[in-house]
């Protein structure tokens, strides 16, 4: 599964883009978030205010409790403000 970070949530974490196979006990994407946020102190602090991040599964917008099944991307950013 491709894993891509944009914005202050790639600056934390130090990568763009990754491939990683993802535990047998992730099938949420808040599952999958608590399991990043073990990965390491960047990845700890890039998700330390998950709530705020927004993510997409294959390029459409999802909640947390959003399944992941067999999904090829999942994305991460933080809420976009405009003007």
């Amino acid at each position: 599964m491709r894993l891509l970070y944009f914005a202050w949530v790639k600056e934390k974490t130090g990568v763009a883009a990754e491939d990683v196979t993802l535990p047998d006990s992730v099938a949420t994407v808040a599952e999958l978030i608590s399991w990043l946020k073990t990965r390491g102190p960047e990845f700890a602090n890039a998700f330390e205010q998950s709530d705020v991040i927004r993510t997409a599964i294959d390029q459409a917008h999802v909640q947390h409790d959003a399944r992941i099944g067999e999904a090829r991307e999942i994305a991460f950013f933080p809420p976009v403000t405009g003007g």
